[in-house]
């Protein structure tokens, strides 16, 4: 794959959280827990629950470095609130935007230290769509100041990360017409305003049918809102050659965040796995 097409450093992307969103799974590597497991640690020992996100980081690097695979799509961000969809669910930390923001912080810190880059998800927040973005968009209908003390909070809190996944839901109160993958307001002014992230933003899969259009006025509409790159996870060739089509060469902005997205890879941490696999399993005997 790198081969094709000249680099043999080009970054490659992985959802490996645990839980039901985990692409690779035994016997190739070991079973995870799902996000809502740590949270259960962490709200009864925040210590050890930090200490478990970033453990299960750390053995994810492990697992992933030696496939070639340098950026997992984690930690996810998202704060559900009752009854809502359960496309995130138990993928959540918790319902609590501190402590999601602590975990998370924890979980990124964990890949980081295997030698991966983390990917936040999913801005500006995904946790109170009612139905699945993979299938119908979702509209959220409350007010911007009840999404800032709590949606947004922990993008806030991580706002220096590399780089950040978009979600596809209508906030009303923001864009009324467009979700925030393809809402140039979203991205301006709470994206990029209000969180103050200025990393690489992708959007989360163009194939979702959350979005309106065929292949192509999706990837535009992407571009169009200011996102830096369109994530197409379906391996379908010709919707590859779609999306090829309209987006453009990466310059500008969005260069310079590729190049600190490359700059920001360091070397493996001299951590023993073994002593890890332990440590981290002792924890899960005792959920």
């Amino acid at each position: 794959m790198r081969d094709s097409i000249g680099n043999p450093d080009a970054p490659v992307l992985i959802d490996q959280e645990g839980g039901r969103v985990q692409r690779i799974r035994p016997p190739i590597v070991p079973q995870y827990p799902n996000g809502a497991a740590i949270g259960e640690i962490y709200s009864r020992d925040r210590e050890q629950g930090l200490r478990a996100a970033w453990l299960m980081s750390r053995l994810h690097a492990f697992d992933l470095m030696r496939f070639g695979i340098t950026i997992d799509c984690l930690p996810v961000l998202d704060v559900p609130i009752e009854g809502s969809s359960d496309v995130i669910g138990n993928r959540a930390y918790g319902y609590d935007p501190h402590a999601v923001a602590e975990i998370g912080a924890a979980a990124a810190a964990g890949l980081k230290a295997g030698g991966m880059l983390p990917v936040m998800k999913h801005m500006p927040g995904h946790g109170r769509a009612f139905v699945d973005s993979h299938h119908k968009l979702p509209v959220v209908d409350v007010s911007f100041d009840e999404l800032a003390t709590s949606d947004f909070l922990p993008f806030v809190a991580m706002k220096d990360e590399l780089m950040g996944m978009s979600a596809h839901i209508v906030f009303t109160a923001i864009d009324p017409n467009n979700p925030a993958t393809t809402s140039a307001k979203v991205v301006r002014d709470v994206i990029r305003g209000h969180i103050g992230f200025d990393g690489l933003l992708m959007s989360d899969d163009v194939s979702m049918n959350a979005l309106a259009g065929d292949i192509e006025a999706r990837a535009s509409g992407i571009i169009a809102a200011g996102l830096d790159l369109v994530l197409h996870c379906h391996g379908i060739m010709d919707e590859m050659h779609q999306v090829a089509r309209v987006v453009p060469v990466i310059s500008g902005d969005r260069l310079r965040r590729v190049k600190a997205v490359e700059a920001g890879f360091t070397k493996p941490d001299a951590s023993d796995e073994t002593a890890l696999r332990d440590e981290f399993n002792g924890m899960l005997a005792i959920v």
